[in-house]
């Protein structure tokens, strides 16, 4: 099937394959929606026309993409790659948001909008502005608030780990990454989200994610399949690996902030407008 689209209110709802988008925006809102349908048509199909490639690691003779998502997931991802595994598909979900918002912002006048793609989200914020959001577990239960101003470096919100749409090298129940652009955040939230983890526990289990899936672009590396409860001690250690990559992160300026979560504890990284919750919910 084809690209659908549907009105939901006074947001906008584009699906096609495994994009999902909820989009808003304020102002010429009905010349920004219609940029955005005609943009999406093609997303898909330009991602897969250049998917063996996207799937390959970063190296430094990795050939650049034709594609204009496929440009911004590889630029995202070379930022990170000389110190981590990376393929441009880290970056995919906040790529393909920010190129529908960029179509919306080109055409119609607009004082605000956001492109929500499955959690990993782009904004535009102009004079005045703001864009406030929830964080929740993979249970629904509330994990605290982000509220982003015109003024805030951030344009770019991403959340990764064991329980998202994709594979996890760590054990995060989530870990929420700010960051100046969707794609760079979206990177950054999967190696964080990886970090978060023990070597050799046997709470964890994993296997080899072409086992998983055959079409993964992670090979043979072991993604985590399940996690049972951990002590308070593990799992404040596998915190603090999370937290100690995030603050690498920061201080190489790829990143503004990140929220850290697993099993009722949490840690917040960074100078960000992030709200955690006293209390984190308890692991169930």
């Amino acid at each position: 099937m084809g690209p659908v689209a549907q009105i939901l209110g006074d947001r906008l709802h584009l699906q096609h394959g495994p994009i999902d988008l909820i989009i808003g925006a304020d102002g010429a809102r009905a010349q920004a929606f219609a940029a955005a349908r005609d943009r999406f048509e093609t997303v898909l199909e330009e991602l897969v026309a250049e998917l063996d490639l996207l799937r390959q690691p970063i190296g430094p003779e990795t050939v650049h993409p034709h594609g204009e998502t496929a440009a911004r997931m590889m630029a995202a991802g070379r930022q990170f790659a000389p110190t981590a595994f990376v393929t441009p598909m880290a970056g995919v979900a906040g790529a393909v948001a920010e190129t529908v918002l960029q179509a919306m912002t080109s055409t119609a006048e607009l004082t605000r909008a956001y492109v929500n793609n499955g959690g990993d989200i782009a904004l535009h914020l102009t004079q005045g502005t703001e864009f406030t959001m929830a964080m929740a577990g993979h249970d629904a239960r509330s994990l605290g608030q982000i509220r982003i101003t015109h003024a805030d470096p951030i344009r770019g919100i991403a959340t990764s780990g064991q329980h998202g749409r994709s594979f996890s090298c760590g054990i995060a129940d989530s870990v929420t990454v700010l960051a100046a652009t969707a794609a760079k955040a979206d990177v950054a939230a999967t190696l964080i989200a990886n970090a978060v983890d023990l070597a050799d526990h046997p709470a964890i289990r994993r296997q080899p994610a072409c086992e998983v899936d055959e079409n993964t672009d992670l090979g043979r590396r072991l993604v985590v399949t399940g996690c049972g409860r951990l002590g308070t001690d593990a799992i404040t250690a596998a915190l603090a690996n999370g937290q100690a990559r995030a603050e690498g992160l920061i201080a190489g300026g790829q990143i503004n902030g990140a929220c850290l979560f697993l099993q009722g504890q949490s840690r917040g990284v960074g100078h960000s407008p992030v709200t955690i919750l006293e209390g984190t919910p308890e692991y169930a």
